[in-house]
């Protein structure tokens, strides 16, 4: 214990090089953001701004003003809906058993692992042949199951540590499914559904692959307008480095505003007592 006290100083400095290393990404985007396209040169990368150049940033959201409304609206709702029926879900896996729960649950989670780019044609075509193609309905929807795994296991382990007197308590009052869940177990959610807002969001909000693939031109998100700020032969690097900023504003907040509880959420139910 003493050693630890008296080597603590040099726990502080590989702390501070490795987050000075891990910011240097951010630094370089904030610099490039803030240089005029012709100040912008290989020599003078990593050197401040002569002249703070705000243009980039006008300039970017004129280009993201369009679709920023299709980003809050796909992210907001994909991420309402996934989040109440991954509670419904770990809800009735938790506390109802039923013929089958052993083996839909496990079935559940491997949907966790199939990645976006195996199932992108079979889910081009239906959404195509039920007439979602191209809007933002057909994209909530995408993420909405896509979602469906990762916030059915966070809420599943979370109800797991509910006490089933509690709801046996309410059975005998005379509560039924709905009622045992808006009364009792709704109530107790709200570090799981912290966590599940966190995630869902910043997944949604970033996910760039469905986004360019599923819809058209109108209904397209944010990170669709941000790769094509980065588009053609000739880049303006001070541009795209402008709009990165701007699009990882929301997550940024959302992680400022709610990220005390992230951890919090997480490990809650994790450990009997």
């Amino acid at each position: 214990m003493i050693a630890w006290r008296r080597h603590r100083w040099l726990i502080y400095v590989l702390l501070a090089i490795a987050s000075a290393l891990f910011l240097l990404p951010v630094y370089l985007v904030v610099v490039t953001s803030l240089k005029s396209p012709a100040a912008i040169n290989l020599p003078t990368t990593w050197s401040l701004p002569e002249v703070w150049y705000w243009q980039s940033f006008v300039d970017a959201w004129a280009a993201f003003a369009p679709k920023l409304a299709n980003s809050f609206t796909l992210t907001l709702v994909a991420t309402f809906l996934s989040a109440l029926l991954g509670s419904m879900n770990g809800y009735v896996l938790a506390k109802w058993r039923f013929p089958g729960a052993n083996v839909i649950f496990p079935l559940m989670l491997f949907g966790m692992f199939i990645p976006y780019q195996a199932i992108l044609i079979p889910l081009f075509d239906f959404l195509r042949s039920v007439g979602l193609y191209g809007g933002l309905t057909g994209l909530i929807l995408a993420h909405v199951v896509y979602g469906l795994p990762i916030t059915t296991l966070i809420f599943r382990n979370y109800y797991a540590e509910i006490p089933d007197e509690m709801l046996e308590a309410g059975k005998i009052d005379g509560a039924g499914f709905f009622g045992l869940y808006g009364r009792i177990v709704f109530p107790l959610s709200l570090p799981g559904f912290v966590v599940v807002i966190i995630w869902q969001f910043t997944q949604i909000w970033n996910e760039f692959l469905f986004a360019v693939t599923l819809t058209s031109q109108s209904s397209q998100p944010i990170t669709v307008a941000l790769a094509q700020l980065a588009g053609g032969e000739a880049v303006r690097w001070n541009l795209p480095m402008a709009g990165a900023i701007l699009a990882a504003l929301p997550t940024l907040l959302v992680y400022i505003l709610l990220g005390r509880y992230f951890v919090k959420g997480l490990l809650a139910g994790s450990v009997k007592g």
